[in-house]
């Protein structure tokens, strides 16, 4: 039986535009995965998205199913709007598994948030832990744009595998070494679940 392909997707956060390679740490977590598992069944996605500034759920949603191949074998490490947007996909897809790096839970009055439409409605996070293999969260107490309140809703309402930091920000740096390790972990373990299946 072949064993079946574990799709890691990156799902950036809004504001990267065409650049999203250049942004944050983006290009260096999928360089790193690929060069890891270079021969082995697994795919790294790191695509610009649609209407990057707001982020629409509209637009995110079915790209990440077309384009990114979000589906029951894929890891989604999202980061800010795509941590949201990771969160509402799996109220209704199943995934491998989720890892949300600075997630946030309302549109903290922001016009741009509101309008990105996840954050009309309440959260579903008995659907999202019942969709995910795993759910790990990255928060960092010094976040400049997220209350830690807002990171703690989120930990406590998916009962995630909380990593926090109190000197990250909103986890911009080009490296994010601790996250790869995380995330390699994850796929070793997917990659051993599928070879016994």
């Amino acid at each position: 039986m072949t064993t079946p392909k574990i799709n890691v997707a990156i799902v950036p956060g809004n504001g990267s535009g065409d650049i999203t390679e250049d942004c944050n740490y983006y290009a260096w977590l999928r360089d790193q995965l690929s060069a890891r598992f270079s021969g082995q069944a697994v795919s790294v996605h790191l695509k610009n998205m649609p209407d990057p500034v707001r982020a629409s759920q509209s637009k995110w949603l079915p790209f990440m199913e077309s384009q990114l191949h979000c589906d029951e074998r894929s890891i989604i490490v999202g980061h800010s709007s795509g941590a949201a947007a990771a969160m509402r996909y799996a109220e209704t897809h199943k995934v491998g598994g989720i890892v949300l790096v600075g997630a946030y839970t309302s549109d903290m009055g922001d016009a741009n948030e509101r309008a990105s439409g996840y954050f009309n409605r309440p959260w579903l996070w008995d659907d999202i832990k019942a969709n995910c293999g795993f759910i790990i969260q990255f928060a960092s107490r010094d976040d400049p744009f997220l209350p830690w309140d807002e990171q703690q809703q989120v930990a406590r309402g998916l009962g995630a595998e909380l990593h926090a930091f109190n000197d990250r920000g909103h986890f911009q740096d080009e490296e994010q070494p601790e996250m790869l390790e995380v995330v390699e972990q994850r796929i070793r373990a997917a990659l051993s679940g599928a070879s016994r299946s």
